[in-house]
């Protein structure tokens, strides 16, 4: 039968048959690493979600024979297009199963939606913002994944240069062993950077402090220190107190590590957690009936890998060794909770002073992921 798409109301109700359909293609996948089904819902809320101040979006479902075979989100980020003077679509939350008919008919309903808004051009998977999953994967289909990225099949790439798609950028994630000690050269730079810009590492025990003290310039400082990279969407304060709310709750403090100067304005942040991949795998992206438990083992302690959410320095001290510092306090950290492997967030490939943090390590490349452009 043919196939027919069908436009996806901002509801719970709908959103949640978009969610699952993401979800349930992977079944018994052993590298797929689903959301957290309330949590993709409220993304693509425009109640939930402050995006939605400067962003547009439009959902689709492809179905054949009364089945679902495919999703895909059409998303307008205005604020990023003044910024580059651009008219670019993004898609984003994109699943399918391998038909060409079926894939033809999701994007052309996707970009038929963003020419009507004025959009010339395509690109994708992105999302809202930065802080939504981006890239899909072109290596590493045999690697687990984990709660911040996209997994696909491998016939996913294949499909997007099929249909006249072309790269237009790429991340890359580093699988890292986690050291016994910290390496020498770590070490020495950590000491002399601390002595000579007159900096501290600062610690938090108290989610309430940590939030009062340094919530918004957390965030201030990562849309400074990002601003620059592809497709960066600078959030706004409102975006700020819905993340602050989202991420505190969850984090283990252990593994946040400010670096300060002598004035107490922060420099440099290291955000980590435990990996949730085997827990998220276990509870197939529902806390209820019983996914809360898989979830609560982990922030007992229950996980041997560590994700390296994101590293940010203020732009004057970047190249100058404030990283080490952050290495030097979490390092040891992460030995004394058991942790065996690192897993860092995608980084674009270009941008070598992220990558040349990992000389030091053992770190061996897994991963590697793409968005792809298409005229309108």
């Amino acid at each position: 039968m043919s196939v027919e798409i069908h436009r996806i109301d901002p509801k719970r109700s709908q959103l949640r048959k978009f969610v699952r359909f993401g979800i349930d293609l992977y079944k018994d996948n052993p590298y797929f690493v689903p959301p957290l089904i309330f949590d993709d819902i409220n993304t693509l809320l425009p109640a939930k979600n402050p995006a939605f101040d400067f962003c547009e979006a439009q959902c689709f479902m492809a179905y054949r024979d009364g089945k679902p075979v495919g999703r895909i989100a059409g998303i307008i980020n205005n604020a990023v297009n003044e910024r580059t003077g651009e008219k670019t679509l993004r898609f984003g939350f994109v699943d399918f199963i391998d038909d060409d008919e079926v894939v033809d008919a999701l994007f052309d309903a996707c970009a038929g939606w963003g020419r009507e808004k004025g959009m010339t051009s395509m690109l994708g998977p992105m999302g809202f913002t930065d802080m939504d999953h981006e890239g899909m994967l072109v290596e590493g289909f045999d690697q687990l994944g984990t709660m911040a990225t996209i997994y696909n099949y491998p016939y996913y790439p294949e499909q997007m240069s099929r249909m006249g798609f072309t790269p237009e950028a790429e991340w890359i994630e580093m699988a890292i062993p986690v050291p016994d000690h910290i390496p020498e050269k770590y070490a020495r730079v950590a000491e002399i950077v601390k002595t000579r810009n007159k900096l501290k590492v600062l610690k938090f025990n108290s989610r309430k402090k940590i939030k009062e003290q340094y919530g918004h310039a957390l965030f201030e400082l990562i849309n400074e220190a990002y601003d620059q990279l592809f497709g960066y969407s600078p959030l706004t304060p409102r975006q700020i107190d819905y993340y602050i709310d989202m991420y505190l709750g969850i984090l283990n403090l252990e593994f946040v590590t400010l670096v300060v100067d002598s004035d107490d304005k922060l420099v440099a942040v290291g955000i980590s957690i435990q990996s949730f991949s085997r827990a998220l795998q276990k509870c197939r992206g529902r806390i209820f009936p019983f996914g809360w438990w898989d979830l609560l083992q982990v922030l007992r302690g229950k996980s041997d890998i560590v994700d390296l959410l994101l590293i940010a320095v203020k732009p004057e001290y970047q190249n100058k060794g404030v990283n080490a510092l952050l290495f030097t306090d979490l390092i040891p950290r992460y030995r004394k909770a058991g942790f065996k492997h690192a897993e860092t967030n995608p980084e674009l490939a270009v941008n070598a002073k992220v990558r040349s943090q990992w000389d030091a390590f053992d770190a061996c490349l897994h991963k590697r992921r793409r968005a792809f452009r298409r005229p309108l």
